[in-house]
């Protein structure tokens, strides 16, 4: 006889959801994870305050940056997990639109939803999704200028700073965003169109006030010089290693050393010391006059280098001997018995300098003539923090547009040119696809609805002057934030990066899609530690 009863073939403790459980779970997940951020958009938009556990508990960091409060934030739903994996991404590729990209996925999702309660397959909703994410790239890249072919120094420059201005306003620096997008456009018109932001180091020192962060010609380490050694050196010859500079350790374990007199002590100690300045030797055989090490050098070896009138700077973190490697055009080493295979980096001037109470060292004159060094200035650690992550966010967008210098309006005026462009081809779409083509025109709305919302003006009454505006053929038209009416965006020079928002369109769309093909959660079971069997 045949049992009716379901045939269970995951283990006891693993999970299942199917179907409609599934895809609502899906739904709900993503929709939370915008609505979390959705706050913070816009020149507007609120901070969080993010608060630490475990190890660094009591930490407090203050941001309105969307990849770092959706990297701080646990989550356990999976299709959360997806967006957050996807601000990550937007963060890497172009710096910033994180908070867009989020806020656009779990829109598209919140429209999803409505749309399989009305009977809409998930595969008919993508296929209108696809049309309409055409019908939007499509309308981007026309609305797009580019200055390529006739680009000066002067257009560019103001376009950069445009550009900076758009993406500081939104941020803790928008009081000071006259002075940091100066800095910012500075330090990226020096990399002449390479893009290398590693060039451009960021070094922060409490103290003082935002405006007086400044921007340095040259690489600085917040380092010290070893004691008696010089503290200017011209026409530096820089040997850069990662090395151990005390005694070869005994590496076998358990392993002891039994002496029967404490002259035999003073003879390893003598031993220990011959090694040192045998290491210490074979480092002055590169004729190097600064020598740079990852790790520590101790006080024997500092004796020595000083007693050679080479400069010792010892513990420069590992991605500082990365950086100045690449700006001084010199090599990382470990060891030393090849002298003539050593590639040495140079500048022209080594000296310590005095900001604040922080005592640094900065490199003039570098190989890499690009780079440059932004000091933060600034009352609180919180404040620093988010003055860098804003400063990052302007840097990635400035080289992106540099690399492709392609620009869009901002202030919603992109998002309702996108979505009155895929409005049309809902129109001109057959069939139940152009509900779903439609649903994303709503999506792309949303956006600067919640502009307005955070700012607390009328959202419905702004949204639909600017719909009016875009319908009628002005497309330069959109949210004046600072006056709460709708504005020129090209009189008032608010623009943004054309890659930022192609990359926010594209992300959010394949993300949300990846999201509306699941039909299945599957947990599995957690891994049961067995009983400890060894010894007491």
């Amino acid at each position: 006889m045949v049992s009716l009863n379901p045939i269970r073939i995951l283990k006891n403790d693993a999970e299942e959801e199917k179907a409609e459980v599934a895809r609502m779970s899906s739904f709900i997940g993503a929709i939370a994870i915008g609505d979390l951020v959705k706050s913070t958009l816009g020149p507007k938009g609120m901070d969080k305050i993010l608060v630490s556990c475990g190890r660094n508990a009591g930490q407090v960091e203050v941001t309105n940056d969307g990849a770092t409060i959706l990297k701080s934030v646990g989550v356990d739903n999976p299709a959360a997990k997806i967006l957050v994996d996807m601000s990550k991404v937007q963060d890497e590729e172009v710096g910033d639109g994180t908070t867009s990209v989020t806020v656009l996925a779990a829109e598209l999702l919140r429209e999803a939803e409505k749309l399989v309660e009305q009977k809409l397959h998930p595969q008919t909703i993508i296929v209108g999704w696809r049309i309409a994410v055409e019908a939007a790239r499509q309308a981007l890249a026309e609305a797009s200028f580019d200055h390529e072919k006739n680009m000066n120094d002067a257009a560019l420059r103001s376009d950069l700073e445009n550009i900076a201005r758009t993406t500081l306003s939104s941020k803790i620096l928008s009081n000071h965003k006259e002075h940091f997008t100066k800095l910012a456009v500075d330090a990226v018109l020096r990399l002449k169109g390479s893009g290398n932001l590693k060039a451009i180091q960021i070094i922060k020192i409490s103290g003082g006030l935002l405006e007086e962060s400044f921007l340095d010609e040259g690489f600085l380490l917040n380092k010290k010089v070893g004691v008696h050694q010089p503290k200017r050196v011209e026409n530096a010859n820089i040997l850069i290693a990662n090395t151990p500079m005390d005694t070869d350790k005994i590496k076998v374990f358990g392993s002891t050393i039994k002496v029967d007199s404490m002259a035999k002590i003073a003879e390893l100690e003598v031993a220990e010391k011959e090694k040192m300045k045998d290491k210490v030797n074979k480092i002055l055989a590169h004729k190097c006059n600064v020598f740079i090490n990852r790790q520590l050098i101790y006080n024997y070896p500092e004796q020595l280098f000083a007693d050679a009138g080479v400069m010792a700077i010892e513990h420069a973190d590992f991605d500082g001997i990365e950086r100045l490697a690449l700006v001084t055009g010199g090599e990382i080493v470990s060891t030393f018995d090849s002298p003539d295979k050593v590639k040495l980096g140079h500048c022209k001037v080594i000296e310590q300098v005095l900001i604040g109470d922080e005592c640094l060292i900065r490199f003039s004159g570098v190989e890499l003539g690009s780079a440059c060094t932004i000091v933060i200035r600034g009352a609180t650690q919180q404040v620093i923090d988010e003055a860098e992550r804003s400063l990052h966010d302007a840097l990635c967008v400035l080289a992106a547009t540099v690399k492709e210098p392609k620009v869009v309006y901002g202030g919603g005026a992109s998002e309702m040119l996108m979505a009155e462009a895929v409005s049309r081809a809902a129109a001109r779409t057959a069939g139940k696809e152009a509900a779903a083509v439609e649903a994303f025109a709503v999506a792309l709305r949303r956006l600067p609805s919640a502009v307005a919302d955070n700012a607390g003006y009328d959202s419905a009454e702004l949204v639909a002057r600017l719909r009016a505006h875009h319908a009628q053929g002005e497309n330069t038209m959109g949210l004046d934030m600072e006056n709460g009416r709708v504005g020129d965006m090209k009189k008032l020079g608010i623009t943004e990066s054309y890659v930022v928002k192609r990359q926010v369109l594209l992300s959010a769309a394949e993300a949300a899609e990846v999201i509306l093909r699941v039909d299945n959660i599957l947990k599995s079971a957690p891994r049961r530690r067995g009983p400890d069997r060894r010894p007491c």
